[in-house]
């Protein structure tokens, strides 16, 4: 399948065409979609005669290709419109009348020259649509965003992420604004989806789903707890699926030079005990290192359970209820790795029984507060 991609340099075109190679290349086999690929890579700076060639054999175009923050008005209609217009002639040239699947823009409902250029656009299409008989699907996206987009240019999620992971100021003239957003991954899922013939549509309209609402308050607000989770060790809910996708679209603005992050370790000559994760839900997530020859813990929980996982050295772990004698010992080792529960009503500890250092990754189904602590010393 040869696709011709317009603006394959652009936000969305970067994505569609990693998408499309990864498919191509065997790497994502999850769509209905051939793996046997021909891309059709065309941008402002491609040589122009390359068309030509493209629009020969394409079985579908994607038009991604548009103007939206031009030098003058002007270029507007020649970036949306004019370009078109050469898209088509070139196809008509051919007799090629493959399908086209076009971004256009909300905008193109509104009386200015955006608008205007994204509408003449549209009609353009819907002329050539009943000339050839092709399959025209337009979608009007609104406020795209994900990774690779660029930053204060004219996607408000791409310059609030750049600008708190590298805290700089944001500028909020009203923060109950409502957003409607659509993820990067959900454009290019439909657009995957109607290369294969599925197009999600409404009349004569492409729609991308999921559509996101959230006020521009609420948006500055999630992403400054992402930029302070290092701090809290905190992780959003991500379960919201709107959260997840903002949240990994954040982390990709990330400097370059900033990715990692210390945590403060709790050091005595046992070892340390470093905190690496804190959830509302989920408990929290840390890491134990043991000197040889050290046992930590002997204590009990009403509520608070554990689980360990040893992934370096070797050590013991036993348990004991408090009104018995009998004791428990699981052997554990970095060689073999398998979780030990620690189930409530048992006192219990971990003693490292090997000549180095031992490792042990422990999850806790409650962040440790010390007000409430729920931890009561009885030796094994």
């Amino acid at each position: 399948m040869n696709i011709l991609i317009t603006g394959a340099k652009g936000f969305v075109g970067k994505n569609l065409v990693a998408a499309l190679e990864n498919i191509r290349d065997g790497k994502d086999k999850t769509t209905a979609l051939t793996d046997n690929i021909n891309i059709f890579a065309f941008d402002i700076d491609t040589p122009a005669d390359l068309l030509d060639g493209y629009c020969k054999h394409a079985d579908a175009v994607v038009h991604l290709a548009g103007v939206n923050r031009p030098q003058t008005q002007e270029e507007f209609m020649q970036g949306n419109r004019d370009f078109t217009n050469t898209l088509l002639e070139t196809l008509k040239k051919y007799g090629n009348t493959c399908p086209i699947f076009v971004s256009s823009s909300t905008q193109a409902a509104l009386d200015n020259p955006y608008g205007q250029s994204k509408k003449a656009g549209e009609d353009l299409l819907r002329a050539y649509a009943d000339e050839t008989g092709a399959r025209v699907v337009i979608y009007r996206f609104t406020n795209v965003f994900g990774k690779w987009c660029r930053p204060n240019y004219n996607s408000v999620v791409a310059t609030f992420c750049h600008n708190i992971a590298n805290d700089l100021p944001i500028q909020i003239n009203d923060e109950n604004v409502l957003l409607k957003l659509i993820y990067i991954d959900d454009v290019v899922s439909e657009l995957i989806n109607a290369l294969c013939g599925n197009a999600t549509t409404d009349g004569e309209f492409g729609i991308v789903n999921p559509v996101h609402e959230v006020t521009l308050g609420h948006l500055a607000e999630l992403l400054y707890s992402f930029r302070d989770s290092r701090k809290t060790l905190s992780v959003p809910d991500l379960s919201d699926p709107f959260v997840k996708k903002l949240h990994a679209t954040y982390l990709s603005y990330l400097p370059c030079n900033a990715f990692s992050y210390p945590l403060k370790m709790n050091c005595d000559a046992r070892g340390s005990f470093t905190e690496i994760i804190r959830t509302p839900d989920r408990g929290q997530f840390s890491v134990n290192i043991s000197k040889p020859g050290i046992t930590k813990g002997n204590h009990w929980h009403n509520t608070k359970n554990e689980k360990f996982l040893v992934v370096s050295g070797k050590g013991v772990i036993r348990f004991r209820k408090p009104d018995s004698e009998e004791v428990y010992s699981y052997y554990v080792s970095g060689e073999k790795l398998e979780v030990v529960d620690i189930p409530i009503g048992f006192t219990h500890n971990i003693e490292n029984l090997g000549d180095t250092d031992m490792v042990t990754f422990m999850w806790c189904n409650e962040c440790f507060d010390p007000t409430k602590p729920d931890t009561y010393f009885l030796e094994v």
